[in-house]
């Protein structure tokens, strides 16, 4: 009997067959062939399978261990920062935002407030994202002892400190709160808000679950330094399916002329941001998506014939 084992080496087993014959001196008369079995070949198959149960459960004690060293997320207990008091639309039931602050959300890209008036007025403002966690709706009691909900949005403390230093900053910080609560939970929320003096937080500051890292659909996106200033931003088109009524997919359609294979393009796909860098120095493109998207079931698809690169991602319901 042969063992194979885990490095593919060959070794024999100790277990042997034995058997004994009986015979007579008359060639006439024979007696039956007598076989026993050693029961060390038992044994060894026996420890074989224990073995391999062995081997199973380390094994799956080793992966549970190295999902536990490097988490996708981790929770973190945020800090009361100002309360806002809103309406939502057309109920008109009472709303409040509690804005709260963490170092474990990263900081914004930095921002003049020349900077800031100029995105404000331009067509397209949502060129600059604020990282915020949103977390989910919980029912509370205003001073009026009326039952209301209140919904937590965690920034940067850093950030958040900037804000309460420039009204413009402060009122900017309310808004895109509104705008991700609105594109998260399928809301609409009056512009038309109040800042609580004497109460930062409404309720019980809660617990949040916030990404550590991205998982990315193709493959890692790192580029080098400096290897984006030279490259052209792509033409694209960014559709929505269906047409009307609840969007249940994107689907980004990205020129890419002179890109002869798709080995050539990097991809990065988060929650609603896209990134995508064309070899050598080519494209270069980093949009941000209007709704939160399910990059783990997204498809990219590269046509060499168009050199249009496809990307279908589910939008998350809300």
């Amino acid at each position: 009997m042969q063992r194979f084992d885990r490095s593919s080496s060959i070794t024999l087993c100790s277990g042997s067959v034995a058997a004994t014959f009986s015979c007579s001196n008359s060639s006439t008369e024979k007696k039956p062939v007598a076989m026993t079995t050693d029961s060390s070949l038992l044994n060894s198959e026996l420890e074989l399978q224990q073995e391999e149960e062995l081997y199973q459960q380390l094994l799956l004690q080793t992966m549970g261990k190295m999902q536990t060293d490097t988490p996708d997320s981790k929770v973190i207990r945020p800090q009361p920062g100002m309360c806002v008091k809103t309406l939502s639309e057309p109920s008109k039931q009472k709303v409040f935002i509690n804005i709260c602050l963490s170092n474990s959300v990263p900081l914004p890209p930095e921002i003049s407030r020349e900077d800031l008036v100029q995105l404000l007025q331009s067509e397209d403002p949502s060129g600059y994202r604020v990282p915020m966690s949103i977390g989910e709706p919980h029912t509370e009691i205003d001073n009026n002892s009326q039952g209301c909900t209140a919904y937590d949005v965690v920034v940067n403390q850093e950030f958040f400190h900037k804000c309460q230093e420039d009204p413009l900053f402060r009122q900017f910080v309310i808004l895109v709160s509104l705008e991700g609560l609105e594109n998260k939970h399928n809301l609409e929320l009056s512009r038309d808000w109040k800042v609580l003096k004497n109460r930062k937080f409404l309720g019980s500051v809660s617990e949040q679950n916030i990404r550590t890292k991205s998982r990315p659909v193709i493959q890692e996106l790192q580029p080098q330094e400096n290897s984006t200033a030279t490259a052209k931003r792509p033409e694209f088109v960014l559709l929505v399916e269906p047409p009307a009524g609840d969007p249940e997919y994107l689907i980004a359609e990205i020129k890419l002329p002179g890109v002869s294979s798709s080995r050539s393009v990097l991809l990065d796909l988060g929650e609603d941001r896209l990134v995508l860098t064309a070899r050598p120095s080519l494209f270069h493109l980093d949009v941000f998506l209007p709704f939160m998207v399910d990059q783990e079931n997204s498809v990219a698809q590269y046509n060499r014939s168009t050199q249009i690169l496809e990307v279908t991602v589910p939008v998350v319901s809300s």
